[in-house]
């Protein structure tokens, strides 16, 4: 499953990072073009030219599938960036649920900040997400300080306990999906103020529905992390969702957090005739999805998505598209999820498609 790959997921890290090397997690996948010798042994090396883009595509198509199918949809001079940016993201999602200990995902997200840093500095570590991040960043001048806020949250993220209140976790969407829209928004030569208002609202719209979708998936591990304050507002506790019961109450309480999702939604677009034409692509099937997961909880009556039904409705291998939305999807006959999975098999196939 792809829940177990993530977990099984780590990070590979170079020569001027021994100690987070040495703590690192074997796994994930192998790095195309790599050399032999005590580079190949230790997990790191330089890649065949090119092979970074290869590289973080495939990274992205086995670990964020919705992410890679939007890339797609991206134009031809900003999908190799989308696809170093999303892969960025998918190393540090992958990092919670890759560790048995804190202190190592700790480690693992200083390597990235510490990245980060080099990358602007024009010194990338050999390691082929940074070094195709540091291109996209040359490429599109992008702004540092939303690498940094999506590492600060993820890092604080690591903690597993739930959101104390809706606030926090909006404020966990803003820092991680908006960030990352803000970056997209960028590599489309797209700085509109409009655009990144909408942008704020589609990012948290989106953080709170991956929340929902997340609860089958953590809930067999014997954790929610579903706001605090909403479930006690309708007595519900964790061990409800952990039981999969499907009370009233529960099912409230999933009501109630999408619809602050939905709120979001429209919110986003008020904005629709002032953001520029150019943002569009960065915007489209984030909307979609969160469009379709809120429909789909409004035609099942707020089923709790804890239940054996659900889980099978939800899918706990998210990061990859479920099955609901892509029935949906082909029912609809949308265009351009059509033209995605087109694409996607085109990729499957060949190399050249970049």
């Amino acid at each position: 499953m792809a829940a177990a790959a993530m977990a099984r997921g780590g990070l590979r890290y170079g020569p001027c990072h021994p100690r987070l090397r040495a703590a690192g997690a074997r796994g994930g996948l192998p790095w195309p073009g790599l050399g032999g010798g005590r580079a190949a042994a230790a997990g790191w090396g330089r890649p065949a030219p090119g092979g970074e883009v290869q590289y973080c595509a495939e990274l992205v198509r086995k670990r964020d599938y919705e992410g890679f199918l939007c890339s797609l949809l991206l134009p031809a001079e900003s999908r190799t960036s989308a696809f170093a940016l999303r892969a960025f993201n998918v190393e540090l999602a992958q990092i919670k649920d890759s560790i048995t200990q804190k202190t190592t995902g700790l480690m693992r997200m200083q390597f990235w900040r510490d990245a980060v840093e080099e990358i602007y500095c024009d010194n990338p570590p050999h390691q082929p997400v940074a070094t195709e991040l540091w291109r996209a960043v040359k490429r599109h001048n992008l702004t540092k300080m939303w690498f940094m806020k999506i590492i600060d949250e993820r890092e604080k993220n690591l903690d597993d306990r739930a959101y104390r209140n809706i606030q926090e976790l909006e404020t966990y969407a803003e820092n991680t999906q908006s960030a990352l829209l803000y970056l997209t928004l960028e590599m489309l030569g797209v700085r509109d103020i409009h655009a990144d208002h909408a942008a704020s609202h589609i990012g948290k719209a989106q953080g709170i529905v991956t929340c929902l979708r997340a609860t089958p998936y953590h809930s067999t591990r014997q954790k929610v992390f579903l706001p605090m304050d909403v479930c006690m507002l309708h007595g519900v506790s964790q061990e409800d969702f952990i039981r999969g019961k499907q009370e009233k109450n529960v099912r409230d309480v999933i009501y109630d957090i999408a619809s602050q999702a939905h709120i979001h939604l429209e919110h986003a677009r008020s904005f629709s005739k002032k953001v520029p034409v150019k943002a569009y692509p960065a915007f489209f099937c984030t909307c979609q999805n969160v469009q379709r997961y809120q429909k789909m909880l409004s035609s099942h009556k707020h089923r709790n998505c804890c239940t054996a039904e659900g889980r099978a409705m939800h899918s706990s291998s998210f990061p990859r598209v479920s099955v609901f939305f892509k029935g949906r999807y082909k029912r609809n006959h949308l265009d351009d999820y059509e033209r995605c999975t087109k694409i996607a098999r085109i990729y499957s196939y060949s190399s050249g498609l970049f």
